[in-house]
């Protein structure tokens, strides 16, 4: 298995509300040249979670941080009209995201690092600041 240290949050960059799911970033990255889809997980609109890439591959999310890193995309991230960055999360996706990111944490105690792709690379996504959004910096606090 390979070293996993960090999570890393990013948004499809798609328009609120409009739903999309794991097949359709797959298509989109495939389009692209990639070999699949990027990002481990999916946070659906309705905060269903899906699998995308399998943990066990490099993701193709976060140039120079993909390695080590478990990549977690929510559908959204754009207004709905224009393409302005936009926190796009639903309630229950903000939720889910959590969820899932404690479980990642309890799975791979390795994790030291949640980070949003911003953070990263000169870009809006997530469209949202991870290290102060009030649910993820909560069990952020728990790796400290």
């Amino acid at each position: 298995m390979r070293p996993i240290n960090e999570i890393l949050i990013h948004c499809s960059a798609t328009a609120e509300g409009k739903d999309f799911d794991a097949h359709d970033i797959d298509r989109w990255h495939r389009e692209r040249g990639w070999d699949g889809i990027g990002y481990h997980f999916v946070v659906l609109c309705n905060g269903e979670i899906e699998s995308g890439r399998p943990i066990e591959k490099i993701g193709a999310h976060t140039r120079g941080h993909n390695a080590d890193s478990i990549g977690i995309c929510y559908i959204g991230g754009l207004a709905r009209i224009g393409k302005e960055p936009k926190d796009t999360r639903t309630p229950i996706q903000k939720t889910a995201l959590a969820c899932l990111c404690k479980d990642l944490l309890k799975k791979y105690p390795s994790i030291k690092k949640i980070s949003g792709h911003n953070e990263y690379a000169a870009k809006a996504c997530p469209s949202f600041e991870v290290q102060t959004d009030p649910l993820l910096s909560e069990i952020m606090g728990a790796l400290e």
